[in-house]
């Protein structure tokens, strides 16, 4: 079956779909190699029901799609050969039940309520639960700099930032080493989070390693690099400034 893209698949549905535009070379650089596949996809977040047929022409007839909503007529879009879930994706015992039902998941997004507990309640209840080479996305993460969508120092993107660090401490060099192994890597975009799940690659102990080993140790020139610090410093200043400014006054 030919593949389409995800604007395609998106200009195709039957019914009613809000998305952003940015959102679509995003959907296609995260879930291309799934398509046409026997996978299970989940959605959180069902509405009029338009991206359920969005995702059914775009993973292609083997795929298995599943929409989770709190709206009871959301059921009504099972006669269409989807599965429905009505539950809170803030309610750990709904995600222990949903789990128990359905297994492993291919492909996850969250495209809830975009309150800062719903995204990481989902997320930390269903990373666990993602297939090997599997992937879980939270989309609409510009609500964590807006206001009415929860506690901002418990916002999703604070949340995702733990992950950094979880990652970046694997480092087989550090002597207090994190153990929460679930993610492989995390990759963001404008709105969106991509939690990517790679077990072998996680497991996986960091050690140096040389292809060749040299006879004498490099010259250390890192020391050097002082005397340019010290010769631009203003210009440096700047640099560094606008690497850790957030917004540009106008």
């Amino acid at each position: 079956m030919k593949k389409i893209t995800a604007l395609e698949a998106y200009q195709m549905s039957s019914q009613p779909s809000h998305k952003h535009t940015t959102y679509f070379d995003v959907y296609d650089k995260l879930f291309n190699k799934y398509q046409n596949k026997k996978i299970t996809f989940v959605e959180v977040g069902v509405q009029y029901g338009g991206s359920l047929f969005m995702w059914q022409n775009y993973f292609g007839e083997n795929a298995r799609i599943i929409g989770i909503d709190l709206n009871p007529d959301a059921k009504k879009w099972e006669k269409y050969g989807f599965e429905i879930y009505i539950g809170s994706q803030s309610d750990p015992k709904f995600w222990k039940s949903f789990i128990s039902e359905v297994g492993s998941i291919d492909v996850f997004l969250d495209d809830g309520g975009h309150t800062y507990i719903q995204q990481i309640i989902s997320t930390e209840h269903l990373l666990e639960n993602i297939s090997d080479g599997g992937i879980l996305v939270v989309e609409d993460t510009h609500t964590s700099y807006m206001n009415g969508f929860g506690n901002r120092d418990l916002s999703f993107i604070n949340y995702v930032k733990i992950w950094i660090e979880k990652i970046n401490s694997r480092f087989g060099a550090f002597s207090k080493k994190q153990d929460d192994k679930r993610v492989w890597s995390v990759e963001i975009f404008e709105s969106i989070v991509a939690f990517k799940i790679n077990r072998k690659a996680t497991e996986l102990k960091s050690e140096p390693l040389w292809n060749i080993k040299p006879n004498q140790k490099p010259k250390d020139y890192r020391n050097v690099d002082q005397i340019f610090l010290d010769e631009n410093q203003i210009e440096i200043s700047s640099s560094i400034d606008k690497a850790f400014s957030i917004y540009k006054d106008d």
